[in-house]
């Protein structure tokens, strides 16, 4: 049995790793040379003898209104004309990046995200799906290609521009089925709505669906969650992304219309996930990672017992390491060695791109140990364990002697019943699961440059 008082305190301000090192390291510095220089140096990692394939990201910022609890990066409007000029300037920026790199190598994943890419219309997303296709010719036959889907803008015409264009993935935002929960957070949408998207997607044979839901929302209670749960397992959905509430007021704006003594403590919230995990599993889902869940027939289950799971922007994929190219406003890239991320002003990706230039805002360069300590931290999130012999095949180093600092901080860890460290490797117990994120910490060498109370992260519980 978990004493959740006594773990609750371990919730702190805590990085996400989506990426490491995290967003808030990248500069201006990194610009379109820098970029330049970086698709040129990951384009010749692709050869006879060691292929990276491509992913792309393909951002589509656009949604009608504010859901209070979204972090993503987005823009109201009720303008069609807002939306056809973004794809004219998406147009702009494929032609300058065909001329920056190698186009023809094999893509394994291509996913629409937001905003959200079903407030464009089936033409629009047409539209879209043409310009990628004619810029990116070499899809692999089993590639992953998904689409995040908002329930309440969804139609049949923009089902079949999809299906056609060889989605073959939806995910859908669910977040809470509560009354009370969907006022507090802006976001109404009952369990008929989801009901009938999820029977047009089946309908178009689309064999893996997705649900995203948020634990530690406003008003959220454990007995409330549960019945969630309930109403999500009758629509069976294929995997799930059961994500904390990441509440940054000081990022978000639409935040602070929530009222934070409404938001459960801590202790709630690790009720609530563990309740959740067990839960499923008696339903037929596997925990995967931190927070997806998966049923054994589904490819998110079969990569991670063959360790082939990844951790990105877009959460955890199948494919294993591929460079992503992000495409659109705010988008980031991923290659071996580098990070950038496009303009968030709508008025400097458009101008950049107006001067015959990549829209790139800032990245980073990693150096050899910012890949070393990211293999380590992606390789926690990814399986909630490490094993040395891993680690020290691929770098050709003594783990315990590179990281004795480090593994002296996670005796604390251990003595409190969080993980295992032994002769090969860390393993997590089930409450080491739950916190996962502060184990990462302990290997992200940048937050010791940060003081504590700097630390501007959602919190790890």
């Amino acid at each position: 049995m978990i004493d959740f008082a006594k773990f609750a305190k371990y919730s702190k301000s805590a990085p996400r790793y989506t990426s490491y090192p995290t967003a808030v390291e990248f500069h201006q510095k990194f610009g379109k040379q820098e970029l330049k220089e970086s698709l040129a140096r990951n384009d010749a990692f692709d050869t006879q003898e060691s292929k990276l394939p491509l992913s792309l990201y393909v951002h589509l910022p656009f949604c009608r209104s504010a859901c209070y609890f979204c972090g993503c990066n987005v823009i109201y409007t009720s303008k069609e004309d807002k939306k056809d000029r973004y794809i004219s300037y998406l147009k702009k920026e494929l032609e300058i990046l065909k001329t920056l790199m190698n186009t023809h190598r094999e893509v394994v994943q291509f996913h629409f995200g937001g905003g959200t890419p079903t407030f464009f219309d089936a033409r629009q997303l047409g539209e879209v799906i043409a310009l990628i296709k004619d810029t990116f010719q070499n899809f692999a036959p089993d590639a992953e290609i998904s689409c995040e889907i908002d329930p309440r803008y969804f139609e049949e015409s923009q089902m079949k521009v999809l299906k056609d264009g060889g989605f073959n993935r939806l995910s859908f935002g669910v977040q809470d089925f509560d009354n009370l929960v969907q006022e507090a957070i802006h976001r109404f949408q009952d369990t008929e709505l989801v009901k009938s998207a999820v029977s047009l997607a089946r309908a178009y044979h689309i064999d893996s669906i997705n649900f995203d839901l948020i634990y530690g929302l406003p008003h959220q209670t454990i007995t409330s969650f549960m019945e969630t749960l309930q109403k999500v397992i009758s629509l069976c959905p294929d995997r799930l992304a059961i994500f904390n509430y990441a509440h940054v007021p000081w990022i978000k704006k639409t935040m602070r219309k929530i009222d934070e003594s409404t938001l459960p403590p801590p202790q709630t919230k690790l009720e609530i996930l563990e309740k959740t995990i067990a839960f499923l599993a008696r339903n037929g889902y596997e925990m995967i990672g931190m927070d997806h869940f998966a049923k054994k027939s589904d490819e998110l289950y079969i990569a991670s017992q063959k360790n082939q799971l990844r951790r990105n922007f877009q959460g955890y994929t199948t494919k294993g390491f591929s460079q992503t190219i992000g495409i659109g406003l705010t988008s980031i890239s991923e290659g071996k060695d580098y990070y950038a991320q496009n303009y968030k002003d709508m008025a400097l990706y458009e101008s950049a791109l107006d001067r015959g230039e990549m829209p790139i805002e800032r990245g980073i360069r990693l150096s050899d140990e910012d890949m070393l300590r990211k293999d380590v931290i992606m390789s926690l999130m990814n399986t909630l364990k490490l094993e040395f012999k891993d680690i020290e095949q691929r770098y050709k180093m003594d783990f315990k002697q590179h990281f004795y600092k480090e593994l002296q901080e996670l005796s604390h860890y251990q003595e409190i019943g969080i993980l295992k460290v032994d002769h090969s490797g860390i393993y997590t117990t089930q409450t080491g699961g739950l916190l996962i994120r502060n184990i990462a910490m302990v290997f992200d060498e940048y937050l010791t440059k940060i003081p504590q109370e700097e630390h501007k992260f959602s919190k790890s519980v």
